[in-house]
């Protein structure tokens, strides 16, 4: 089952990573992420 807070907990993780190396691929990654929360929900 895929619930809220598994979403929050990747969504945090891609952030941290984003913050650690601002690389292009953090941020198509994150915009994957958020797409697919989106969808989700």
């Amino acid at each position: 089952m895929y619930t809220i807070e598994m979403a929050y907990a990747r969504m945090r993780e891609l952030q941290d990573l984003a913050n650690r190396s601002r690389a292009h691929q953090s941020v198509s990654a994150s915009k994957r992420a958020a797409k697919k929360r989106a969808k989700k929900r």
